[in-house]
């Protein structure tokens, strides 16, 4: 049964404090005539928490009816962390910071309706984007009744331009406002920021130069290379340089790192599972360093075939996570056989950082299948006969040769 404006009492707003969801705030109240309960979570967005309350507040929102949580470590231990023992990678270059983080605030959303009996749930996201798929998949697999409002598919606001002329009107603030362009679409988490509109809409032109806001030019970075030892137990992160830490902690330590040596920059063309090729840019220098060291890390540690089989699934879990599918039992089972394989991804991965580069230059474990030995160009005191490769060679060869064989 569709739902009418009569059936809303109640909505809990994923909010931002953002022009999109500021002004989906006063639209819900003059549409629906409803109670709003405002949601942001607390990711690692840095100062963006503090302005969102006083914004809403300012807006007319009781503080009973504010909700910023603090969700930085169980995003990096439930999410991140979980996804970086994949090695998840979109279309071989995005790490899925935004991605990731939807599933959590999907949760969080149905979690906090019905602790406050709210009659629908409500965001931000664009009719034309990926977020309306994550939110909306995430709060169906977790809550199979609950009511969606998603005002970018039904109000008559058809444009960013259109946005800050319903902003100007009802007094609500526009910030980073560009003269009378529209601002950059700006998503950050304590994995990445990510950016998107205005110049980049045009696939040739290069981004400008006072976007990025974590990382520093690799041009203008460090000229002498930085030296991280990272600590690995069953696939994750525990210490920095000898330093134990929390998962989230871990991530913001590397940030830091990451982003003074000039980390984590790209700029691609990404393929929406709406059917839409988009274009963004991303910074991710802790992800980056991430990834490479766990690929270090399991290069000693995993089984050949292991290994190979779960890069053979790293692309299916990767769309999974980027189409919205966190919660589907697919990713869960998927997940089932990555964190088995990390039983034994353990010991240390020593990484050099230098303009940009992340360079892995030493990996260690007692739990190595490393074996110099059997390795070795020197004398191999006998644990490997050489003679017995000719036997091995024939016999994956003897297809081909039959092959050969029958051909003109």
């Amino acid at each position: 049964m569709k739902t009418t404006t009569q059936d809303i009492k109640k909505v809990v707003l994923a909010y931002s404090g953002g022009l999109d969801t500021s002004i989906i705030l006063r639209w819900l109240q003059e549409t629906y005539e409803c109670e709003v309960i405002c949601f942001t979570a607390d990711l690692g967005q840095k100062n963006e928490t503090g302005p969102a309350k006083a914004k809403a507040l300012a807006m007319g929102i009781p503080e009973s009816d504010i909700h910023i949580e603090d969700l930085q470590e169980e995003f990096v231990s439930d999410f991140v962390f979980p996804m970086f023992r994949a090695n998840a990678i979109y279309e071989g270059e995005y790490l899925l910071g935004t991605s990731i983080a939807r599933p959590l605030i999907g949760k969080r959303l149905v979690e906090l309706a019905r602790e406050n009996s709210a009659d629908a749930i409500a965001h931000g996201a664009t009719g034309k984007g990926n977020d309306q798929v994550r939110f909306e998949l995430a709060a169906y697999a977790l809550s199979p009744d609950v009511k969606v409002i998603a005002p970018w598919r039904i109000w008559d606001l058809s444009s960013r331009e259109s946005l800050m002329k319903y902003a100007r009107a009802h007094g609500i603030p526009i910030e980073k406002a560009r003269g009378q362009q529209s601002p950059f679409s700006i998503d950050a988490n304590l994995l990445h920021v990510s950016y998107e509109g205005g110049v980049l809409e045009d696939p040739w032109a290069e981004a400008p130069a006072d976007m990025w806001q974590w990382t520093a030019d690799p041009a203008v970075a460090p000229n002498w290379p930085t030296y991280v030892d990272l600590t690995y137990e069953k696939g994750d992160i525990v210490a920095i340089d000898g330093q134990r830490l929390s998962p989230a902690d871990v991530l913001r330590t590397l940030n830091e790192i990451g982003a003074v040596n000039g980390v984590g920059r790209i700029d691609i063309v990404e393929n929406r599972y709406v059917g839409m090729k988009s274009r963004g840019c991303y910074e991710t220098p802790g992800g980056t360093i991430m990834l490479k060291a766990h690929r270090a890390i399991e290069s000693i540690t995993l089984d050949r075939e292991v290994a190979h089989l779960k890069d053979s699934l790293m692309p299916k879990y990767a769309e999974l996570i980027y189409n919205g599918y966190w919660w589907s039992p697919e990713r869960e089972m998927i997940q089932v056989a990555i964190d088995h394989s990390q039983q034994n991804v353990n010991g240390k991965v020593r990484v050099k950082l230098f303009k940009g580069n992340v360079d892995v230059i030493g990996r260690k474990s007692d739990d190595s299948l490393f074996d110099a030995r059997t390795a070795s160009f020197d004398e191999d005191e006998g644990v490997y006969d050489q003679a017995d490769a000719d036997g091995f060679i024939k016999l994956n060869a003897l297809r081909l040769r039959n092959l050969a064989r029958k051909r003109p």
